[in-house]
C-alpha cells in the first residue's frame, strides 16, 4: 500500500505541482519567494492573480483558513486607497468582495502548500514551512 501511495504521489507530481504561489509578477517580495523556491528545486505553479484572476471559492477558503485580517495587507497602497468607511466596516464578507475587485489587497505572496496557506515571505518562515510540509 505504501508503494502504491508513493506511486500515486509521483504521478500527481508529474501532472500538476502540489504547490501554488499566488501573487503578482512584479512584486519584489513575490520575486524573493520565487527565487527561494527555485534555488531549492521546489516544483511550484505561479498564479498571477492580476493576469490569471481569482475565484470567489478560493478567496472564501483563504478567509476561512487565515482570517481576513491576515489575508489583507493593511500596509498596501490598495488598502490605503480604500475610503475610511470601507476600511472601518471591513469584515469577512466585505473583505471577500474587496479582494475580488482588487486582488492586490492580498498580502503577498500567498503560498498554498497543498496542506495549508501562508501569507508573506521570509527565508526563515519558508524554511520552517517546508521542514513541516515535506514534499
Amino acid at each position: 500500500m505504501i508503494c502504491y501511495a508513493a506511486h500515486e504521489y509521483r504521478i500527481a507530481r508529474w501532472s500538476k505541482p502540489l504547490i501554488t504561489l499566488y501573487g503578482i509578477k512584479n512584486c519584489d517580495t513575490v520575486k524573493k519567494a520565487r527565487r527561494w523556491l527555485d534555488e531549492r528545486g521546489i516544483d511550484y505553479q505561479f498564479h498571477d492573480f492580476r493576469a490569471d484572476g481569482l475565484s470567489a471559492d478560493s478567496v472564501q477558503e483563504w478567509i476561512e483558513e487565515l482570517g481576513w485580517e491576515t489575508l489583507i495587507n493593511k500596509r498596501s497602497t490598495s488598502w490605503k486607497q480604500l475610503d475610511a468607511k470601507t476600511r472601518d466596516a471591513m469584515n469577512s464578507g466585505s473583505a471577500k468582495d474587496a479582494i475580488l475587485k482588487q486582488p492586490t489587497l492580498i498580502k503577498r505572496p500567498l503560498l498554498d502548500t497543498g496542506h495549508a496557506h501562508f501569507t508573506g515571505f521570509s527565508a526563515d518562515s519558508y524554511e520552517k514551512i517546508f521542514a513541516r510540509h515535506t514534499l
